[in-house]
């Protein structure tokens, strides 16, 4: 174990420092300084010998949490990336990017601020690619076998990265130009810069994996061709189809999707021209949605330059501490404060959305009024109408399901009620040889849902393939978070 009485000399959580706000909105860069090695020791440090680690449960990846916390007090950083690297193809992107449910199970959360499980991870991840640890693993043998794996998020890489040191030759498409689907359009570059993404791209290339961008299967290659052209197809798509808000005024200029603002806003800071490209430079912004989304939004629009932002969210404000009904280890929902909302921006709680108000076809505000629950239902409260104005609307709404229509047509393969693909125990499609990981086949999730999906799939198309599979099985389908 660490430290054994590290958690009674260091009693508080010490995680890396944000860089001043005045600072870090004039740049796409990192919000997070360099995190210091002492501190990320002796925070590491606290992890007990609890004996029975719920840590392991929280996270669906089953990481091996405090044997790395372990090695890594004993600055063992070596054997620390060889044990994280057992259960997690990609610490560098759940590092910077889950919001930790292993922290929320963690046992001296109990009683204690919990270890800094996530901050730990990303520091043993990162000084591993700047010591040069991180190595290509390439298979000893090749089976002969081929496999298609659509969609190049977090869940179609890891499944692509097992299948190809199982010896099996995976091809990775990918719709749009770059390989990374959301991890590299969809998340901004101060939560996540690219290079993470483009290094553990260089391993996967060196260990054989072959990469396809630019190929939208159902319009370049039908479904039923790349299933003849291969041995087995995994579905990551992911869920992304946006959830829209039908209410009068959708129609108007200036009410865009989340994702129709963020992607060419990452394409413009990766360097890329864009025509046409939605700014909230000089503009009232009110963003639809209190999530991740809606935070990304917020911050990109707080580095173009927007007068206002506004954040509005139907539910009510979360508590900033655990609640009854939220007991330990379940991951409680509270309220946070993301390094975007502290840089700008207004958070408006309570609000339905009543209508888009604009002249001459353009969006000049949104009325909006309080809300009451009716029949259960929580509903716009009469008399409390206000509009708020703007000038761009951006729905940050979640989302529905795959953007399944081609798949269907071309290959037969179901969708269930919530617009996901429908699978089996074992990963598997109803069509022959065709198997589903991630969003695509859960809805959305988090990211060490999808790298844990992915894995699991890989076992399940290995065993399709050779009768067994050694390959590690850390969810199956229907399981869900700890919940009561």
């Amino acid at each position: 174990m660490a430290d054994p009485r590290g958690f009674l000399k260091t009693t508080e959580r010490e995680t890396a420092v944000r860089r001043p706000v005045s600072v870090r909105i004039m740049d796409w860069k990192e919000v997070y300084e360099k995190r210091d090695a002492g501190v990320v020791k002796s925070q590491a440090g606290r992890c007990m010998d609890c004996g029975v680690p719920f840590c392991h449960h929280g996270c669906p990846l089953g990481n091996l949490i405090p044997e790395w916390n372990d090695l890594t007090w004993r600055g063992e950083g070596k054997n620390a990336i060889e044990r994280l690297h057992a259960t997690n193809n990609f610490p560098e992107f759940t590092g910077r990017l889950c919001p930790a449910p292993c922290e929320s199970s963690c046992v001296l959360g109990i009683n204690q601020p919990a270890v800094t499980i996530k901050e730990i991870e990303v520091s043993i991840i990162d000084e591993a690619f700047d010591k040069d640890w991180v190595k290509p693993h390439a298979p000893e043998r090749l089976t002969g076998k081929t496999v298609a794996v659509v969609g190049s998020g977090p869940a179609g890489l890891a499944a692509a990265q097992q299948l190809t040191r199982a010896g099996h030759t995976v091809a990775v498409y990918e719709r749009d130009d770059k390989i990374g689907g959301l991890l590299r359009y969809g998340i901004p570059d101060f939560k996540m810069e690219k290079q993470h993404i483009d290094r553990r791209l260089a391993q996967m290339e060196a260990e054989g994996t072959r990469f396809r961008a630019g190929v939208n299967i159902g319009v370049d290659i039908t479904w039923e061709d790349l299933r003849s052209r291969y041995d087995a197809v995994l579905i990551a798509t992911g869920a992304t189809k946006p959830r829209d808000l039908n209410i009068p005024g959708r129609d108007l200029d200036g009410v865009h999707f989340a994702m129709d603002y963020l992607v060419p806003a990452n394409r413009v800071v990766a360097g890329e021209q864009v025509q046409n490209q939605i700014l909230a430079d000089g503009k009232n912004v009110i963003i639809l949605g209190g999530g991740d989304t809606g935070a990304d939004c917020l911050g990109t629009a707080t580095r173009q330059g927007a007068i206002s932002v506004t954040t509005l969210a139907i539910g009510k404000q979360p508590p900033a501490e655990r609640p009854e009904n939220q007991p330990w280890p379940t991951m409680p929902t509270l309220f946070e404060v993301a390094s975007a909302h502290e840089e700008f921006g207004e958070r408006t709680y309570l609000a339905s959305t009543v209508e888009f108000v604009g002249e001459n076809g353009k969006v000049t505000g949104v009325k909006v009024a309080e809300t009451e629950f009716v029949n259960g239902k929580r509903l716009p409260k009469a008399g409390t109408e206000k509009v708020i104005p703007a000038d761009l609307v951006l729905l940050a709404l979640g989302f529905t399901g795959v953007e399944g229509e081609d798949m269907n047509n071309q290959s037969n393969i179901a969708l269930d009620n919530r617009g996901n693909v429908q699978r089996q125990d074992n990963w598997s499609t109803n069509a022959d040889g065709v198997f589903v990981a991630g969003d695509a086949g859960r809805g959305q999730s988090l990211i060490v849902w999808a790298i844990a999906e992915g894995r699991s799939a890989a076992a399940a198309i290995d065993e399709y393939l050779e009768g067994t599979s050694e390959l590690p099985r850390p969810v199956k389908p229907a399981d869900r978070p700890i919940s009561i």
